[in-house]
């Protein structure tokens, strides 16, 4: 049983459920080391002032909080700040067409790949989003670019995964395996952490 089971089983109606949800989710987010989020809005930063290009992937509500993500730190830091140099910043979870026809003729591990092949450059970033850490589609993307010499940036969730292993800086939000809700929570956090930051920081 999950700890999410458990709560639910312990919860007398829907608001303690909820008052006890955001408890746990306050002690997942109290084990996130801090230390890769400073690497990471160093490389982020990096990318930005070098104008390279960070891609993003991820499936389900990672997807989601991939096109989250590509708005917050792309167009909201254009608006909130005046800085001259935004973040060239693309989700990869976007085009329906693409990632069907993809995915029809080539298969759905190929998704994210396929695009990389062809928008991928010298110096550009990849973001991988995965609660297990070991979607194959994110795995064969986050390899491909390792291959070109390239950086892999990720947020995972449960035990980490194969993603973990081979992403040069991850952050780690640890639960049991199968606890996506406050992986993804979590995950989302992250992303308005690192836009807050640079929306305060660039002005």
């Amino acid at each position: 049983m999950s700890n999410i089971d458990k709560i639910a089983q312990q919860a007398k109606n829907p608001g303690d459920f909820a008052k006890r949800y955001f408890n746990y989710l306050n002690q997942i987010l109290d084990t996130i080391d801090p230390t890769p989020i400073n690497l990471l809005v160093e490389v982020l930063e990096e990318a930005r002032l070098k104008e390279n290009t960070i891609f993003i992937i991820g499936n389900g509500g990672s997807a989601s909080t991939a096109s989250t993500m590509a708005n917050d730190l792309g167009f909201d830091v254009i608006k909130k700040t005046e800085v001259n140099k935004p973040f060239r910043i693309l989700s990869l979870t976007d085009n329906t067409s693409v990632m069907s026809a993809i995915a029809n003729d080539v298969g759905y591990e190929n998704i994210f790949l396929n695009q990389l092949r062809i928008h991928y450059r010298n110096g550009d970033k990849l973001l991988a989003i995965s609660a297990s850490g070991n979607s194959p589609n994110v795995i064969t993307a986050a390899e491909w670019v390792r291959a070109q010499g390239g950086s892999v940036l990720s947020f995972v969730g449960f035990q980490g995964g194969k993603l973990k292993e081979i992403s040069d800086i991850v952050i780690h939000v640890k639960t049991n395996a199968g606890e996506y809700g406050p992986v993804e929570d979590a995950h989302l956090i992250l992303n308005h952490i690192l836009a807050h930051w640079f929306q305060f920081k660039l002005k």
